[in-house]
């Protein structure tokens, strides 16, 4: 098991897309992981919403599915070593990280209006914390980023359980949602490879 921060070339066509998705390279158990486990966490989480019997509509089903096979897959695919070493390769920066932070505004203000009645202010305060978290991870030495980010989503799980609205049947939802981000995307780490695999990139 060695430490490779090199790369195949994504491929052509929709294997290229998953490529640059998941990570050129990605081994086969890491695509399993990244594909059953979301399925599974999407379909309970709606599960979760039929058996609470809170009044939802097709759509609010539909979306609660999408948004848990996101936020799991998410957190799968940015902490695996093949997306450790794409999504922080060469090139990728400041503002490419915070990029994608910023476009999951649109994951918050789509629970705000489905689920809370389009509330602003848990819009702005979730995504404030986000982006203020992010942009502390982001500037700080290298070798700091690590415990101050644990420290932060330390704070922003707190901050769910005592604080912020919890959207009824979505509890999960913050959590997750800051695992994701503040933990699992943003944080560079080793990319370890088994040795076999390792032979295959540098093919």
């Amino acid at each position: 098991m060695k430490i490779d921060w090199n790369f195949p070339e994504p491929r052509l066509g929709i294997k290229g897309s998953i490529d640059k998705f998941c990570g050129p390279g990605a081994t086969r158990l890491e695509m399993i992981l990244q594909s059953v486990v979301p399925i599974f966490a999407g379909s309970v989480a709606a599960y979760y919403g039929y058996l609470g019997e809170f009044g939802w509509s097709l759509t609010q089903y539909l979306v609660c599915f999408v948004i848990g096979f996101d936020i799991v897959g998410g957190i799968i695919t940015n902490s695996t070593s093949s997306g450790k070493r794409w999504y922080h390769r060469a090139g990728q920066g400041f503002t490419e990280h915070m990029s994608f932070i910023l476009l999951h505004f649109v994951q918050i203000t789509t629970i705000a209006c489905l689920y809370m009645d389009f509330n602003l202010l848990w819009i702005f305060t979730v995504g404030g914390y986000l982006v203020v978290t992010s942009t502390v991870i982001l500037i700080i030495p290298l070798y700091l980023q690590r415990p101050v980010a644990l420290i932060l989503y330390s704070i922003a799980i707190v901050l769910s359980i005592y604080l912020l609205e919890t959207p009824v049947g979505l509890e999960w939802f913050l959590p997750l949602f800051y695992l994701k981000l503040l933990v699992s995307h943003i944080l560079r780490e080793e990319p370890y490879r088994p040795d076999n695999q390792i032979k295959r990139d540098n093919a």
